[in-house]
C-alpha cells in the first residue's frame, strides 16, 4: 500500500502520494511544453574559446551540463576582474547553457563558498542566478571532501570566543533542470546500478579530492563526481557539456560511461592536458574491452577495470 503526506511527523516513502504537499503551492512555476531535441554535430571536442558564446552548439542539443567554474580566489587561471564582473561572466555562461540544454536537460554546478572576512556565499549567488535565468532547482548535494580538517589552521582565534571560524570540509553540488522535471524520451540505455542509484540519490557524497599535481591543474575535481552525475542523469550516447573544462574530469567520466562530451577551455595548455587524459582513458578502455573478461555491461563495471581506468585518468 502506498503512503501519503502525513499531518503529523513523517513516515515511509514507498509509492508515496505527495499531492497534499504540492497542493499548498509553495512556489508557482510554469512548465515548458517544448519537446524539440536537436543532435549537435559538435561532439567529443574541447573548444579553446570562452563559453560565454556557445554558438558552435545548437539549441536544445545537450542532455547534461556539469561544471566547476573558477572561484575568483587568485588561482593562476583566474582573471583580474572584479567579483561583480566575475558574476556577470558566470551569468552569461549559464544563460548560454540554458539555451543549449534540451527540454528537461540538467545543469549541475560544483561550487564552494569563499573567504572569512566576510564569508561569501557563492553557492547562494549561483542558485539565485540560475533561478532568475529560468532553471528549476532540483536539489543540492553536500560533497564532503574529508572527515577532518587535517593540517588546516584556518580556525580564526585559537580557543577563544573572540573570532573563531569554521574550517570547511565540503563543497556544494547544485542541481537544476530546464523547463520541466522529466527528461524527454529518447533512444539510449541507462547504466546506473541499483546500488549506485541508492547511494547517489542521497544528499551527502563522500568523495576524496583530486590531486592538483597528478592532473597538472590547480583546482581539479575528481572524476568520481561527474561519473556519478552522468550515470544518474543521462543515457548512453547523450551529450555532456562542461563550459569550464579545466583538467578534463567531466570528459573522462563521459568517455568511461559511453557518453559524448563537449567542452570549453580558454587556456590552451589545460585543454591539451585534458585531451591527453581523454585519449589515455579511451585507449585503456579499448585495451580492457579487448581482454578475455570483457563481457561486462560497461567499461567500469569490475574492480580490475576501475583500477586500470584510475591509472588512465592521470
Amino acid at each position: 500500500m502506498g503512503t501519503k503526506t502525513a499531518k503529523f511527523g513523517v513516515g515511509k516513502r514507498e509509492s508515496h502520494d505527495s499531492s497534499a504537499f504540492y497542493e499548498r503551492r509553495l512556489q508557482q512555476i510554469a512548465l515548458s511544453d517544448e519537446t524539440t531535441i536537436v543532435r549537435s554535430d559538435v561532439r567529443n571536442r574541447i573548444l579553446t574559446t570562452t563559453a560565454e558564446n556557445m554558438s558552435d552548439l545548437a539549441s536544445n542539443s545537450v542532455a547534461l551540463m556539469i561544471t566547476s567554474p573558477p572561484y575568483h580566489v587568485g588561482k593562476e587561471y583566474d582573471s583580474d576582474s572584479s567579483f561583480e564582473e566575475f558574476l556577470v561572466m558566470l551569468r552569461q555562461v549559464f544563460k548560454e547553457t540554458y539555451r543549449v540544454l534540451e527540454p528537461g536537460g540538467r545543469a549541475v554546478i560544483n561550487v564552494a563558498n569563499l573567504g572569512r572576512r566576510p564569508y561569501v556565499p557563492l553557492s547562494h549567488h549561483v542558485t539565485q542566478m540560475m533561478l532568475e535565468l529560468g532553471f528549476f532547482m532540483r536539489g543540492e548535494v553536500i560533497w564532503q571532501k574529508a572527515k577532518g580538517a587535517g593540517g588546516s589552521c584556518a580556525w580564526g582565534s585559537w580557543r577563544s570566543p573572540s573570532n573563531p571560524t569554521f574550517r570547511d570540509l565540503h563543497e556544494y553540488i547544485l542541481c537544476f533542470s530546464k523547463g520541466r522535471f522529466e527528461r524527454m524520451h529518447r533512444p539510449g540505455r541507462a547504466t546506473i546500478s541499483k546500488e549506485d542509484f541508492m547511494r547517489d540519490t542521497l544528499s551527502i557524497w563522500d568523495i576524496p579530492p583530486e590531486s592538483a599535481k597528478r592532473v597538472a591543474h590547480p583546482a581539479p575535481f575528481p572524476v568520481e563526481l561527474p561519473r556519478r552525475l552522468i550515470n544518474l542523469y543521462t543515457f548512453e550516447n547523450d551529450l555532456v557539456l562542461d563550459p569550464f573544462m579545466g583538467s578534463g574530469s567531466t570528459a573522462v567520466a563521459a568517455v568511461e560511461l559511453g557518453r559524448d562530451y563537449v567542452g570549453y577551455e580558454i587556456n590552451a595548455q589545460y585543454a591539451a592536458a585534458a585531451e591527453d587524459r581523454i585519449r589515455n582513458t579511451a585507449r585503456v578502455i579499448s585495451d580492457v574491452e579487448a581482454a578475455p573478461d570483457a563481457a561486462v555491461i560497461h567499461p567500469i563495471t569490475t574492480r580490475t577495470k576501475r583500477q586500470k581506468l584510475k591509472l588512465a585518468e592521470g
